[in-house]
């Protein structure tokens, strides 16, 4: 049972260091165009986040359409696209139904004519 073990973690470790390699080759994308021009804040956060269902199905079909802003101010852009994309539910509170509870009282029911089923 030990050589059973020992070999799985063997596989799994030949399979880890293979990937690891493997990674080595991906190709690498310069970012320097995307981090020159204008830097978005909180409100263009916000904007693109309230755009975000119409980016993600823009970005399906044309490379060239992002989601995210890469050049962003970091905490405040992140915090304004959560807002925007309604990440804490801020903005749907209001179009969610409330749900009714209703109390059920088994101590009206009779189950004295109940018959048994095999």
């Amino acid at each position: 049972m030990k050589t059973v073990h020992s070999k799985k973690m063997l596989l799994f470790a030949i399979m880890l260091i293979s990937l690891i390699a493997l990674s080595g080759c991906a190709n690498n994308e310069s970012v320097k165009q995307c981090l020159t021009g204008h830097t978005y804040g909180f409100f263009g956060g916000l904007w693109h986040g309230f755009i975000a269902p119409f980016d993600f199905i823009g970005m399906l079909f044309n490379e060239k359409i992002a989601m995210y802003a890469q050049n962003n101010n970091g905490g405040l852009y992140a915090l304004g696209f959560l807002l925007g994309s309604g990440g804490w539910g801020f903005f749907g509170g209001k179009g969610v139904r409330r749900v009714q509870h209703t109390r059920v009282n088994f101590q009206n029911e009779r189950f004295d004519k109940a018959e048994v089923v095999e």
